[in-house]
């Protein structure tokens, strides 16, 4: 079920938001939710590759380069 929540935001941020809003065509809400998702799947990106870098590291693999030689 879906939730309320409610944000207090600078007025040039809404300003920004609602002029996009009207440019795609979107309500806020839709843009808003779709902002969140993607920040969310970014930072949980970023913790499971701050979690993964040691275990990595303490096999040698330290660039793409070392990621990709293993998979090819």
């Amino acid at each position: 079920m879906d939730q309320t929540l409610s944000v207090r935001l600078p007025a040039d941020m809404k300003k920004r938001l609602l002029a996009i809003s009207r440019a795609e065509g979107k309500p806020v809400s839709d843009l808003v939710r779709d902002i969140i998702r993607k920040e969310l799947n970014i930072l949980e990106f970023r913790r499971l590759r701050d979690a993964a870098i040691p275990y990595a590291e303490a096999r040698g693999i330290y660039t793409d380069e070392d990621v990709y030689k293993l998979i090819s």
